[in-house]
C-alpha cells in the first residue's frame, strides 16, 4: 500500500514534475492522512480548484485516513530541529510506518528516510 504525501497528490493535481508517477499510484489506491489532506485543501484553495480537486481525488480508490494516537506519539518522536519535516510530514511518515506501507512524497527533505519513495 502507498501513503501519500500532500506534495505527492499536489504534483498530481497541479501537473508538476512526478505527476505520472502518483497517477499510476493512484490507481492502485492508497491512504492518506487526515493531516495531509487538510494541506491539499488549503494550497487547492488558494487556486479556486478544492471542490473539481477533491471529486477527482475521490474518483480513485483513496482513503483518508484519521490521525491515531499512537500516530501522533510516533509523529513527536520524530521531531528534530532543523530536520525540514513538519507535523504533516512526520504524521504522514508515522502512518505509513504504522500501515508497513511506503509513503509518496516530492519532499526531497525525506530522500534518506527509509520506506520512502520520491516521485521526482
Amino acid at each position: 500500500m502507498i501513503v501519500f504525501d500532500s506534495s505527492a497528490l499536489l504534483a498530481y493535481l497541479l501537473a508538476e514534475p512526478g505527476e505520472e508517477v502518483v497517477a499510476g499510484q493512484l490507481l492502485e489506491g492508497g491512504v492518506i492522512g487526515a493531516a495531509n489532506w487538510s494541506e491539499v485543501m488549503q494550497k487547492m484553495q488558494a487556486h479556486d480548484a478544492w471542490t473539481v480537486s477533491r471529486d477527482v481525488l475521490l474518483s480513485f480508490p483513496l482513503r483518508v485516513e484519521p490521525v491515531e494516537r499512537l500516530d501522533a506519539e510516533a509523529a513527536a518522536r520524530m521531531w528534530r530541529r532543523g530536520s525540514g519535516l513538519s507535523l504533516a510530514d512526520r504524521l504522514c511518515l508515522a502512518l505509513a510506518q504504522r500501515t508497513k506501507s511506503v509513503a509518496l512524497t516530492a519532499d526531497r527533505a525525506w530522500q534518506h528516510i527509509e520506506g520512502v519513495r520520491l516521485v521526482r
